[in-house]
């Protein structure tokens, strides 16, 4: 009998960090009890969702987007930025035409 296991090709990306943040990367992987590259992966798109999340609010405050380009940028759903704009206590200073449009874009869901 036969034992076949299927491996999703993944490309190597090298960083350099420093012997602080290794120290702190091995303490993670430990407490989490996995090995360094599922934490630097784990820590990479938890980073990435976070950096996305951040440019959007900021974009979204400042009034540089609408409701629906700014999930865009985080990445989300239309109904999931509202709900993180709601529970983050986001205000936007768009005029009165973008939230009619980001309304009745969001009654379309």
């Amino acid at each position: 009998m036969y034992a076949f296991q299927l491996v999703a090709y993944m490309p190597t990306v090298s960083v350099r960090i420093g012997e602080d943040e290794k120290a702190e990367l091995d303490d993670v992987a430990e407490l989490l009890e996995q090995d360094r590259s599922t934490t630097m992966r784990k820590a990479l798109r938890e980073g990435l969702e976070t950096l996305r999340t951040r440019h959007a609010v900021e974009r979204y405050q400042s009034g540089d987007v609408a409701v629906n380009e700014a999930a865009r940028l985080a990445g989300l759903s239309i109904a999931e930025w509202l709900e993180l704009a709601h529970e983050q206590g986001l205000t936007t200073q768009l005029a009165e035409t973008d939230l009619t449009f980001d309304a009745e874009r969001a009654g379309e869901l």
